[in-house]
């Protein structure tokens, strides 16, 4: 009997792009563009793998489905998945690392650049003809910045840290790093190691490049935004609840800092409510810094890898091995 795998929301990951036949070939497979709460159990009850991208998957949930031997996360972060739930049943979860890197760490400097100069303001004021009436062949609505030069501080210096470090080295930045964990650094790239209230009070742009953790939940608030430079730029393409929004709403709208380059919100979708969509200097883009075909192609290729994994009896890319129940998870059978 084939082995049923069901999609609970892959709409994000292949909008008609990026084909499921890798994974396909592996099982009878059902998708899901969306799966609402209320239809989670119903859709997963004959599941043997489970693929999820955001749509969670609870201890009550994974309680109910005793069909389900493997959980397969359409992503990096599992923070989705109760892992101590479904490893007490002896169910593997397994995600996707490092796949997005490359993106995101150009998305982080697409708003950065976007940022330093000006480039919506000014494409704005061009369509609404201030360049047609100007006096000069020129004309800036306020100066751009030059990043050569810069000090760029980085929290959280993993693979997309890392990344975005070696991209401001070539911008002639310098690098600054805040990791409690490593202090692994790309190669060519010297690093300066400061503790965090010094990289935000010293760096003229501070980029977020780290997990979201119950300890950094809001950790840039009122107090560490009040040390950042008038001038500088804050880069979020981590999570948005590292950020306390109204505190950083405020932060902007006062000119307490320059400007904010965000692809994450603490809500998604954004509810109408956030003060960041009105406050001044805020540059926000809809979670889509992983979204390139490139990394949605790599993304689809190692689901399948770990599924195939799993099927041999030789899992990959597990995240909750050390809570896994002895003699449980196995992938053959």
């Amino acid at each position: 009997m084939a082995v049923k795998i069901v999609v609970l929301d892959g709409a994000t990951v292949n909008p008609g792009d990026n084909p499921w036949e890798p994974v396909a070939r592996l099982g009878e497979l059902t998708v899901h563009d969306r799966t609402p709460d209320e239809l989670i159990l119903a859709r997963a009850a004959a599941a043997d793998i489970l693929l999820t991208n955001k749509t969670p998957l609870s201890a009550t949930t994974i309680d109910a489905l005793p069909k389900l031997r493997f959980i397969a996360e359409l992503a990096t972060g599992y923070n989705n998945i109760d892992v101590k739930a479904a490893g007490a049943k002896g169910i593997r979860v397994a995600n996707v690392p490092g796949y997005s890197t490359v993106s995101v760490a150009q998305h982080a400097f697409a708003l950065l650049l976007s940022l330093a100069n000006g480039i919506c303001v000014h494409t704005q004021a061009v369509r609404q003809g201030e360049w047609i009436s100007a006096a000069d062949f020129s004309f800036c609505k306020g100066s751009p910045v030059e990043l050569a030069g810069k000090r760029l501080g980085i929290v959280g210096l993993g693979e997309i840290g890392r990344r975005v470090a070696v991209i401001a080295h070539a911008f002639g930045m310098e690098v600054a790093a805040f990791n409690p964990k490593s202090r692994r650094q790309p190669e060519g790239v010297p690093v300066t190691w400061l503790s965090l209230e010094e990289l935000f009070a010293t760096s003229d742009v501070v980029s977020l490049h780290c997990p979201l953790t119950p300890a950094n939940e809001k950790f840039v608030n009122a107090r560490m935004l009040r040390l950042m430079k008038p001038a500088a730029f804050l880069i979020n393409t981590a999570r948005g609840a590292l950020i306390d929004e109204a505190a950083l709403a405020e932060a902007l709208d006062t000119g307490q800092i320059a400007g904010a380059g965000l692809d994450v919100v603490a809500a998604e979708p954004m509810v109408a409510g956030n003060p960041l969509r009105t406050a001044r200097n805020c540059m926000i883009t809809p979670h889509n810094a992983w979204a390139s075909l490139a990394a949605r192609g790599r993304l689809m290729a190692v689901t399948a890898g770990n599924i195939a994994a799993f099927l041999r009896g030789e899992p990959m890319n597990v995240v909750n091995g050390d809570c896994l129940a002895k003699g449980l998870g196995h992938g053959k059978g």
